[in-house]
């Protein structure tokens, strides 16, 4: 966004929501954009997940190790998860930036790149540095879509995960789920098209992070709903992927987290070194396949234009 861009929403940010609430919306998104360009061009730090030892990476979308540890109980495999110290610094911000780092074929060896199987819900494969380096890529995105969630929902991803790892010979399987990323299933009534933060009711075309700003929705019911996700995934994509698939090291983690408010930060619009971005889980685990799921998700080698490629990032918030 240029700063001419940047003026004229500040004017529409004043009109629409007076003067007190436009222009702290409009600081707030100068704030987040410069913090943007200080990430990319500047400063940053993390550390890629290659340089560390799993066999099995499960990759949570937007997962806050907070959050993480307010449900552990409830899950054994998550049993002694300490959010202080069972943690990790994450290569990026934002999923685009995460997957161009961590896939780098100049930074990570050929071989373990080709050792890798990724499958994968997140749209932004598209920024891969080199699909083919990998050893096995599935897009889930593309061909199981669901529409009627806006998403890619867990167990699909767990479906095409065990069969890959029960059919393929890979040294490393990445699995990335797309929740508790946007949109949240325990307010698809309020936004039935899944972009949460769209919907028609006194706040049309507002992101969710603006809707808070500006009084239109509840922090709380919003908090709600991402760690209802983080249920979900735990529910029907992690749980049932732990106990079909053999693995001795399986890490939870995710690509980067989600800002509700620190360091005067919502979201993660923007390659922004912050803490609450960069720090993601990093839950050590293991898996052993009793057998009892059999897959039944059949791949896809589909093409995927541009408008539905828009659409479903806007389903995922990216608007």
């Amino acid at each position: 966004m240029t700063l001419a861009d940047w003026a004229q929403n500040a004017r529409e940010r004043i009109d629409r929501d007076g003067l007190a609430v436009g222009t702290y919306g409009s600081l707030q998104e100068l704030w987040q954009g410069g913090l943007g360009v200080l990430g990319r061009h500047l400063y940053n730090y993390g550390t890629n997940v290659y340089e560390r030892d799993w066999d099995v990476l499960v990759v949570l979308d937007t997962c806050r190790p907070d959050v993480l540890a307010e449900i552990a109980g409830n899950y054994d495999f998550l049993e002694g998860y300490d959010p202080n110290r069972n943690v990790h610094q994450s290569v990026g911000s934002r999923s685009a930036e995460w997957t161009r780092k961590t896939f780098e074929p100049e930074t990570v060896p050929a071989d373990e790149l080709a050792n890798t199987a990724l499958v994968s819900a997140n749209p932004y494969t598209r920024t891969l540095p080199d699909p083919d380096a990998l050893g096995y890529l599935d897009e889930l995105w593309k061909y199981a879509w669901d529409d009627d969630y806006r998403t890619v929902r867990p167990e699909t991803v767990m479906d095409r995960a065990v069969d890959v790892s029960r059919t393929r010979d890979f040294d490393r399987v990445v699995v990335h789920f797309m929740q508790p990323h946007t949109p949240y299933r325990s307010m698809l009534d309020r936004f039935p098209d899944g972009r949460v933060g769209f919907d028609s009711e006194g706040g049309a075309g507002l992101t969710i992070w603006e809707q808070i700003r500006t009084g239109r929705i509840d922090t709380e019911t919003v908090w709600e709903g991402y760690r209802d996700n983080l249920r979900w995934v735990l529910d029907e994509g992690v749980e049932p992927l732990l106990r079909n698939v053999d693995a001795e090291k399986v890490v939870l983690t995710s690509d980067h987290g989600e800002g509700f408010g620190e360091y005067w930060y919502y979201g993660h619009s923007s390659t922004a070194p912050l803490p609450v971005l960069k720090r993601v889980p990093w839950a050590r685990t293991t898996a052993t396949d009793t057998g009892e799921y059999e897959p039944q998700v059949e791949p896809e080698d589909i093409h995927v234009n541009d408008d539905d490629v828009t659409d479903r990032l806007r389903a995922l918030g990216y608007a």
